[in-house]
This record gives C-alpha cells, structure tokens and sequence, in this order.
C-alpha cells in the first residue's frame, strides 16, 4: 500500500533533493517524489510522522493535511509547470483555466475563488509572476534576447512582455538584466 503526501513551499529541483535526503535521513522507503508531493511505500506510523514534520519545517516545507490546503498547492504546481512550459505541447496549448480544469476535476470559479480566498490572489496574478520569474532567469542567464524570451514563452509580442515585467517588477528587462540575480524572489516567496 503507497500514500502521498503533499509538501507546502516545495516548488524546485533543489526542494525535491532536500525532501529526499530528509526521507534518507529517517530511512522513509519513497516511490517518488515531485514538486510538492512524495508517493511513499507505505504509511508513516505516528513517529515517523513527527519527525518528518519537524525536519520539514526546520528547512522551510510543511506537509499538508486539510483538503483545501492540498487544492490551492494543487493548483499552485500545475501552475508553475504551465509558466515554465514543463508540459507535453498539447497541454501549453490550453488556456490557464481549461488545464487547470481538466487536471484538478473541478470548475474554474471554484478554483479560482478558493484560491483568491486562501492566497489573497488571483489565479492569474500567481501565473503572471511564475511567468516573470522565468523571465528574469532567461535574462539572467543572458543566452537569449528579450525577443527569443517573449517567442518562447508565448508572450503576444515583446512590447507586451515588457509591459509586464515592469507593471510586476517595477524595472525594465533591460534595467533588470543589468541588476541582475539580486531581484529574483525564490519561487516559495511567490
């Protein structure tokens, strides 16, 4: 018998590892783990349960228990996938609300509205700032021009890109770009 668990603030490659030395550590057999979830072997016993909690929380996660809880870090997941196009090509084709739809098997007002409820933002504030958070990476890395950003990650045109950044960040790609790395926020922080 397997179980889940759902991890809160555990949004990047170098969250998976953490999560994964600290079911080594405690000697947690593991299926796998993704962003935000662990698929277990089998049930923790009450033990093992609060020393994972407590390793956790000591380096900045918490498992989640409520329903609701579990949703919007749902949703906050497909929603970084979709904003770094870490999906088959069909589904970056979807708009936000139909992916999200069809993956969580709910209604997008009712996503939506218990996702403003709990975060104090829109759905699609949070893709927006996935979205300019990957841009500013892109910048940063410098290998690409504002152009090639805005044409791979489908922005209308690179003027709209721009308008973007700056209604988000407060600063121009090209003024962002000089700054450098001391802008970005770590995605938890989104």
């Amino acid at each position: 018998m397997s179980s889940a668990l759902l991890i809160k603030n555990m949004v990047c490659h170098r969250c998976v590892l953490s999560v994964e030395g600290i079911l080594k550590e405690e000697s947690i057999p593991y299926r796998s783990i993704g962003i935000g979830e662990v698929h277990l072997m089998n049930d923790l016993s009450p033990a093992q349960k609060s020393r994972l909690v407590t390793k956790l929380e000591k380096v900045g996660f918490e498992l989640i228990d409520d329903r609701v809880t579990a949703l919007v870090e749902k949703i906050k997941q497909l929603v970084i996938k979709k904003a770094r196009k870490q999906l088959a090509d069909k589904e970056n084709e979807l708009n936000l609300s139909s992916f999200l739809c069809a993956h969580l098997h709910h209604e997008y007002t009712y996503l939506s509205s218990l996702f403003s409820s709990i975060e104090g933002r829109t759905i699609e504030n949070y893709y927006i700032e996935q979205r300019i958070e990957n841009v500013k990476e892109l910048l940063i890395y410098g290998e690409m021009t504002l152009s090639e950003i805005a044409f791979q990650l489908d922005y209308s045109s690179t003027a709209h890109l721009s308008s973007q950044f700056k209604k988000i960040t407060g600063l121009t790609p090209s003024y962002f770009k000089q700054i450098g790395a001391d802008k970005r926020k770590s995605l938890d922080k989104i």
